[in-house]
């Protein structure tokens, strides 16, 4: 994958995470907080720079989805956002 390839992609996560704290008005410290009530240590500040530059694991990707609560996330809405990212 090439570079820009990779930036898009960080974008998107960092986008699409964004967001989804943002509908379930969830800050970082209560993300830790949640994360930490299902057995995952992250600090605010750590959580804050992985979303930041959309770097973090699959897995970490998936616990932060569980505890936000999302219910599904719309491969139109990734293409969108993918989309809206190559536009910029």
């Amino acid at each position: 994958m090439s570079g820009s390839t990779t930036k898009i992609w960080r974008n998107a996560v960092q986008r699409l995470l964004k967001t989804e704290m943002s509908r379930h008005d969830v800050r970082y410290q209560e993300l830790s907080e949640r994360l930490a009530a299902v057995g995952v240590e992250q600090s605010a500040d750590n959580l804050r720079n992985k979303v930041n530059k959309g770097i973090l694991g699959a897995d970490l990707l998936l616990q932060i989805v569980s505890v936000l609560n999302v219910k599904a996330i719309s491969m139109a809405d990734v293409g969108d956002l993918l989309d809206d990212i190559k536009k910029r």
